[in-house]
Order: C-alpha cells, then structure tokens, then sequence
C-alpha cells in the first residue's frame, strides 16, 4: 500500500453512477482500488494492515482504528446504482471483509459485479495517482475529481447542474444552485487546486435567468522536478557514456599526456 498506487477506473463507471459515500468511505475503497491489477481476470482478496491504511491518511489517534470494521460494514450495506443502455444494476462496493482477531491486518474484496468496470478495461479508462485524493477535505472532492480527470483530455466538459448534483449524490443536500455553488462547486475548486494534478475553472449557462448547465474548463498541473530528482537525472546522464564519449576522453587524455612530455 503506498500513495503513489494507481486507481484505474472505467470512464463509463465514473459518469454513470451515483453513490452516497463519507469521505473515509471513499478513501477506503479508492485505496483497495489501487492495489487491483486491470490486467487480472478476477478480484483477489486484498490485505492491508490498518496501520498503514490509517498512517496514508495522517490518523495518528490510534483509537480511530476501531473505525474502520464499522466502516466495512456500513459499505457492504451501501447499495449505489450503475446506469446502462436500460438496466440499472443495485450493487454493494465489497462482497467480504475478513478481520484475523490481534493481528491489525484488514481482508477486503470488491463485489464481482464490479469486474467490467475496474478489469480487462477496454474501453476509455481513467488512472491517477491515490496522492490526489488522500489529502482531499470535502466528501465531495474525490468525486468531483475522478469527474473532471476522465475528461481532462477533452480539455473541458459541459454538465447540465442537476445530472452533476445527482452524480455527487448532491440533490437533496443543496436544491438551491447558489448553497451548491458555494459548498461543492467552489470548495472542490480550492481544493483541487492546491492539492490535486488538475484544477478548473468554470462558466454558469443560463436558461432564462436560471443557472442550468456549468461548462468546466480543465487544466493539467505538470509536477515540478525536485532539486534532488533533477540532480539524479544529471548523475544518470553522467554515468552513461556513449563509445564516442570514451573514445573523445582517450584522445584527450593521450594529447594531454604528449604535451606534458614536450613540455620542457
């Protein structure tokens, strides 16, 4: 388990479906998501030790620790849809969590019916770093994330206000635009741009006098190289020299070396 694991999800899963999850829910099943393999043919059971689950979100209250069955077990009760062509499936995200009594170690696996959105992806897919959303404060900052990153190659997308309150799970929480502008739309904003590989901007459409579709502008953040990640990439290039690189050092060495035998 580490933060620079990959999430690796269908785009089609990321924009049709709409589940109502706490923020340490999320991080949970984006964490199991990033120690899947899109290559397997199956879910296997994936086993962490909780320390460390709790150390990736900066929990240094080990009394929190009990947090986390209560956690899986709400998940395994969290029935969320997936929309496709005129089916609706009712899901769980986990199908097991097995806890071995002293030993700190967590048994997750995701429910089977998850496999054609997260294995053998064929279609467009989506994968990020797991760093992006660990620091994330807002319930609605990982989604909003994942949301924008599936599109981040078409450099903007268009959503009509009420199909992205529905997808964030949004819509009896804040009915009003102005209470979801302020709360998610704004508050995602700052966060992801201070912490994520993406931020936006965005455009209010009107209908009428009526704010119905946002257009979201979407800008990719290039990491900055370290001091230290520049200095082993100079050391790199160092160490690899080319025949023609010796060969240029011998004569060198050679002429220097006649020279200062001439040399009275």
């Amino acid at each position: 388990m580490d933060k620079n694991f990959i999430v690796t999800k269908s785009n089609y899963f990321i924009m049709n479906c709409s589940y109502d999850l706490s923020l340490e829910e999320q991080k949970l099943i984006l964490t199991l998501a990033s120690m899947v393999q899109p290559e397997d043919e199956d879910f296997k059971p994936y086993k962490f030790r909780i320390a460390d689950f709790m150390v990736l979100l900066g929990v240094e209250d080990k009394s929190k620790y009990t947090e986390i069955p209560k956690m899986t077990k709400e998940l395994m009760k969290k029935v969320f849809e997936i929309e496709e062509d005129d089916t609706i499936l009712q899901t769980a995200w986990l199908s097991s969590a097995t806890y071995r009594k002293g030993s700190g170690m967590v048994e997750l696996e995701f429910s089977p019916r998850l496999k054609p959105y997260m294995l053998k992806l064929g279609g467009l897919f989506t994968r990020y770093k797991l760093a992006n959303i660990l620091s994330m404060k807002s319930k609605y900052s990982p989604r909003m994330y994942e949301i924008l990153k599936c599109n981040e190659f078409k450099h903007s997308i268009e959503m009509e206000v009420d199909e992205l309150r529905k997808l964030l799970k949004a819509d009896n929480i804040y009915p009003l635009y102005n209470d979801f502008k302020r709360k998610v739309i704004l508050q995602t904003q700052k966060e992801l741009k201070k912490i994520s590989d993406i931020n936006f901007e965005f455009e209010e459409i009107k209908t009428g006098r009526k704010v119905t579709r946002l257009k979201f502008i979407i800008h990719t953040i290039k990491a900055k190289e370290s001091s230290f990640a520049k200095a082993e990439i100079v050391a790199d290039k160092e160490e690899k020299k080319t025949p023609l690189d010796d060969l240029q050092e011998r004569i060198t060495n050679t002429i220097v070396t006649l020279e200062n035998k001439v040399t009275p």
